[in-house]
Order: C-alpha cells, then sequence, then structure tokens
C-alpha cells in the first residue's frame, strides 16, 4: 500500500520538477515546505487508509457475527418446524387409526344392522304365512280373559322389539358413519397442514444451508484485508526501521557535509568533468537509478524522511545524478555504505545502502558515472538506493532536482 502511494505521490512531483529552479536558498525554503505539507496530507490519507481498513475489518466481522446470529435463528425455526411437523405427524397417526377402528366398527354395525333387518322380515313373513290369530280364535282358546289380554300383547311386544332392535343399529350405523366422515374431514386437514409444514421447514433448511455457505467468503474476505493491514503495517515498521536509522546519521552527515563543501571551496577549484549522455532534467541531474520509487521524501508516520527510495535489484550500477566530485565515500551509521559527491553552489548528492562502493574521495566524476551499486547495507528494509540532494547541508526534496 504505501509503496503505491509512494509511486503516485512520484508521479506528481516529477511533473512538478520542471518548476524547480536556482533561486535562493529562502525561495527555496518556502517552495520545500508547500511541498512537505502536500505531502503531509498525502501521507495523511494513507493513514486514513490503515484506518479505513480496520473500519472495514470491523464491519466484515460483525456481518460474520449477524450471520452466525441469523444461522442460529433460522436453525431454532427449523427445529420448530420439525417439532411441529412431528406433533402433527403423531396426530396425523392417530386420526388415521381411529379412521380405521370406526371404519371397523361401521362395518360391524352393517352386519348387526343387516341381521335385525333380516330378522324383521323373517318374522313378518312366518306371521304372513301362518294363519291369522284373529281376535275370536284367542277368545275361545283361552282359559280365561287375562290370557286373552296376555297373548295379544306378547304378538304387539314381539313386533315393537325387532322395530326397536332395527331402529337402534340403524342409528348407531349412521352415528358412525359420521363419525368417521368427521375423523376423515380432520385427518385431510391435518394432513394439508403437515404438508405445509413440510414445506416450510424444508426451505427453512435450505435458508440455513444458504447462510452456512456464506461463511466462508466473509471469512476470506475478513482475513484477505487482516492481510492488507499486515501488509500496510509491515511496510510502516520497515520504514520507521530506516528511518530511525537516518534520522541519528542525517545531521553529522549534514555537518559532514557543510565543512567537506567550505574545505573544498577554499581549495583551488579545477575543471568539472565532462557530463555523460542521458536526459538530464532542467536542472540538469539525471536519475541515479532505474526503478520505481518505493517511498517519496517528507514526514512519514511521525517522522521525516530525507530523500527518496529507488527500487532496483542488488548489484544494479548507480549513476552520479550530476557532475561533481566525491567529499565521501565510505560506512555511515543508518546509511551503510555511503557515497556523497558535491555538485558546488552548495548542492550535494548522497547515495546510501549501497552493496559496494564504486569511487574514492576526491574522484571528479561525470553525470551519470558509476559511483558504487545497489544493495542493501546500515538501516535498510531491502534492496533499494536511498538518494538525498542537500543544499548547505540540509535536506531537500530530490523530485524538484530529477
Amino acid at each position: 500500500m504505501a509503496r503505491r502511494i509512494a509511486l503516485v505521490l512520484a508521479s506528481s512531483l516529477l511533473l512538478a520538477g520542471s518548476a524547480w529552479g536556482h533561486g535562493s536558498s529562502h525561495d527555496q525554503k518556502e517552495v520545500i515546505d508547500a511541498k512537505i505539507a502536500r505531502l503531509q496530507d498525502r501521507i495523511a490519507e494513507a493513514n486514513r487508509r490503515e484506518g479505513v481498513l480496520t473500519s472495514e475489518i470491523s464491519a466484515v466481522t460483525s456481518k460474520i457475527r449477524s450471520l452466525q446470529g441469523a444461522v442460529e435463528t433460522s436453525s431454532a425455526r427449523v427445529d420448530r418446524l420439525e417439532s411441529e411437523l412431528a406433533a402433527y405427524e403423531e396426530r396425523l397417526a392417530a386420526l388415521t387409526e381411529l379412521y380405521r377402528v370406526q371404519t371397523t366398527k361401521l362395518k360391524l354395525m352393517r352386519q348387526q344392522h343387516a341381521i335385525a333387518q333380516r330378522r324383521l322380515e323373517e318374522r313378518l313373513v312366518a306371521i304372513y304365512e301362518s294363519d291369522d290369530p284373529n281376535a275370536i280364535e284367542v277368545m275361545l282358546s283361552a282359559a280365561r280373559f287375562s290370557d286373552v289380554l296376555d297373548q295379544l300383547d306378547y304378538v304387539n311386544q314381539l313386533g315393537e322389539l325387532d322395530r326397536s332392535i332395527a331402529r337402534h343399529v340403524a342409528r348407531a350405523k349412521e352415528d358412525v358413519r359420521a363419525a368417521r366422515a368427521r375423523t376423515e374431514r380432520t385427518r385431510t386437514g391435518v394432513a394439508r397442514a403437515a404438508e405445509a409444514i413440510r414445506v416450510r421447514a424444508a426451505a427453512q433448511r435450505a435458508e440455513t444451508s444458504r447462510l452456512v455457505s456464506t461463511q466462508p467468503a466473509l471469512a476470506g474476505a475478513r482475513q484477505e484485508k487482516r492481510a492488507t493491514l499486515a501488509a500496510v503495517n509491515a511496510t510502516e515498521r520497515e520504514y520507521l526501521h530506516e528511518v530511525e536509522g537516518l534520522e541519528q546519521a542525517s545531521a553529522a552527515l549534514a555537518a559532514r557535509i557543510q565543512a567537506l563543501q567550505a574545505a573544498r571551496a577554499a581549495a583551488p577549484t579545477s575543471a568539472a568533468p565532462a557530463a555523460s549522455t542521458g536526459g538530464p532534467s532542467p536542472s540538469g541531474f539525471v536519475w541515479p537509478v532505474a526503478g520505481p520509487v518505493t517511498s517519496t521524501f517528507g514526514w512519514r508516520w511521525g517522522r521525516m524522511h530525507e530523500g527518496i527510495d529507488i527500487a532496483a535489484p542488488a548489484g544494479s550500477p548507480i549513476g552520479s545524478a550530476a557532475a561533481g566530485t566525491v567529499i565521501y565515500a565510505g560506512w555511515m551509521s543508518g546509511y551503510g555504505n555511503l557515497v556523497v559527491v558535491d555538485h558546488g553552489g552548495g548542492v550535494a548528492t548522497a547515495y546510501a545502502h549501497m552493496s559496494s562502493i564504486g569511487a574514492s574521495v576526491g574522484q571528479a566524476v561525470g553525470r551519470g558515472q558509476t559511483i558504487g551499486y545497489v544493495g542493501c547495507t546500515g538501516n535498510c528494509y531491502g534492496d533499494h538506493l536511498h538518494f538525498e540532494v542537500r543544499v548547505n547541508g540540509a535536506a531537500v526534496d530530490p523530485l524538484g532536482y530529477l
């Protein structure tokens, strides 16, 4: 993240580089301060990105927790529906058994009604086929008048009893038929309700499965954001490690450059070496090594980065940004292997973290001439060139010269 932001900042500053001139130190300071202010705003945006990532991770975590709650709620609904379905199925089984019992009873009632009806019919046929026991014959055959009454009453009672039995059995059969019809209607309603609950339970199970299947995607998104945040934090730690070392050596380097420039100014001047070919900027500077800018000049996480970092493979040749004289070539704490070239007019360039030095103190070098090789010595986080431009010992933005 920090490297991508650095590339954007480098591109914008390269477009503005042509506006830099060689005015007074006061004018340059004002321009530098303005650029520092702009860079600090952009750095604040980078810090805001860290905050956004943290917020996004929190939001995804909240979604995962909410999803887990939804899964639990959906699972509870499935459990309730399945319990309700089990109760309906149990009731349906009981109604089915009752219907079976009522069907059996109805068959029995039909048989009993058929028997009673047959007996009544047989008795009527027998009475019809026998001689009619008229009242005169009954009276003549009876010994007493009370016997006459008893015989007539007995005959009537037999007939009424047969009819009563037939009516009773018929009513019982109709009652059983009606009860069985009610049971059948109830059983149909319960079966429909059970089917509806079964459909709802299946839909709820499908919803639960869908919610569960969403969890891995959210967890993956959260993990990806955490990895991005970890990369941003790692870049910050690497950068701070380098800057801490450079901060400690920066003041010493400024004093040394000032002293060396003062000593050189007091010495007899010599002709500057011829410039090499290669597309200099309007200020006469060329890029010391080809590669993307991974960290720009300015404040980073509360610390001042007094140069730019240019990524390049280990061992890549480093060229002097402009013609000048080497005033320092050796090891310096934080910078590692360091070469400083004085270009006159109080302007000097510094090249840090070299794997090896390719120039010596007092050597006159041309623009683009190799003075060392890319590496990672001193406080650094990977193979790259830390490049500084110093005016009267004070660090200024190199992108204003390139």
